[in-house]
């Protein structure tokens, strides 16, 4: 397969890309797979099958670790960092304005509006997210220890806040050394050493590291990741603003990680912005840019999928847990008809994009009475 692909053209196509990725990572994955595979050959359906598994083992958002590995095999380091910053950038930008707009001192009332509506969304899509990973992790691994890893995970994130990421690691280590016994529980000295050192950043970098380099399971594990800093510990947002924020994340197209640049708009305007999105994806391309040669190797590799074993079906029940706050912060009667009106569109089996712009359309109505 070739590996010389023009950078003009990686830039055209990942940048497209980036403009129409509404849905998350099951939209992206099918539009690079489209691209790379079946219209351009550039990749072959099996190394692309094993990348995008190989994503699925590393923290952080695999859909924008996907669209880096494509880049990067077509078109080398060059082609990881400007394909990657081809997709990312369209919606950070759509995020940043959004920001501008939604945080400033007398936000207009339609831009609320918007955020109330899709935020009542997000609480069904939400769900639906949690109830599907938790599904995937009990019909993969058997035994009662998913079950409790999954409970360990949604009380974590509605209880323990800022802890939440020691609770992922811990479920992982704990499965891993399971699998190893006995001698395996000293790697746990290492990780639990650097997450205390990478801590001691500033409270906006530490939350966007959190995001993108301890999260497992999907972009929707950001969301108890970010909330306990942005709302609780720092007071950066309200509850309702977080909750803006998250559906202001899903109404725009590419990553859902990007959410973090609006936590970081809160926390210190446009700086913390750029800081927090570049904090968080920079994980992202470093993962690719040293591990992308040994893909194969680290889809074979026991020790990461014992780890994903314990730490996915936690992460599952974080999102779960997500979205007791995110009910919390519903504060008008509209929005439970909005949510009820969202929870019934998934289970008819609509795309989660139409019961969210649905929402905000409602939202803008609301504002209009």
């Amino acid at each position: 397969m070739t590996r010389d692909v023009p950078l003009t053209s990686v830039l055209r196509e990942w940048g497209r890309m980036g403009l129409v990725s509404f849905g998350g990572p099951p939209v992206q994955v099918a539009l690079l797979r489209e691209l790379c595979v079946e219209r351009r050959r550039w990749i072959d359906a099996r190394e692309f099958e094993d990348a995008n598994a190989a994503t699925q083992l590393l923290p952080g958002p695999a859909g924008t670790q996907l669209a880096i590995y494509s880049a990067w095999r077509v078109g080398g380091a060059a082609g990881a960092l400007l394909g990657g910053l081809a997709f990312i950038l369209p919606g950070l930008l759509m995020v940043l304005a959004i920001s501008a707009v939604a945080l400033s001192e007398s936000p207009p009332e339609w831009i609320l509006g918007i955020g109330a509506g899709a935020a009542a969304a997000v609480v069904a899509v939400v769900v639906q997210a949690g109830i599907a990973m938790a599904r995937a992790s009990l019909e993969l691994r058997r035994g009662v220890r998913p079950v409790l890893y999954i409970a360990a995970g949604a009380a974590a994130a509605v209880l323990a806040g800022a802890g939440l990421v020691l609770v992922l690691l811990a479920c992982g280590l704990v499965e891993l050394a399971w699998r190893r016994r006995p001698g395996v529980s000293v790697h746990a000295w290492p990780v639990a050493l650097v997450v205390l050192g990478i801590a001691t950043l500033p409270a906006v970098a530490w939350t966007a590291f959190k995001v993108g380099a301890l999260s497992y399971g999907g972009g929707f594990v950001i969301i108890p990741l970010m909330q306990q800093d942005a709302v609780d510990t720092y007071g950066w947002m309200t509850r309702a603003e977080f909750a803006n924020a998250v559906a202001y994340g899903q109404l725009t197209p590419g990553p859902v990680v990007q959410t973090v640049a609006i936590v970081g708009w809160a926390a210190a305007g446009l700086g913390g912005a750029l800081l927090a999105a570049a904090v968080a994806f920079a994980p992202s391309f470093l993962a690719i840019l040293l591990t992308g040669e040994r893909f194969g190797r680290l889809r074979r590799s026991g020790a990461a999928r014992a780890f994903l074993d314990g730490a996915g079906p936690a992460a599952a029940g974080a999102v779960l847990g997500a979205a007791w706050p995110l009910l919390d912060a519903l504060e008008e009667g509209w929005q439970y008809v909005v949510l009820a009106g969202a929870a019934l569109l998934l289970v008819l089996g609509r795309s989660p994009i139409w019961p969210l712009f649905g929402g905000a359309l409602a939202g803008l109505l609301s504002t209009l009475t």
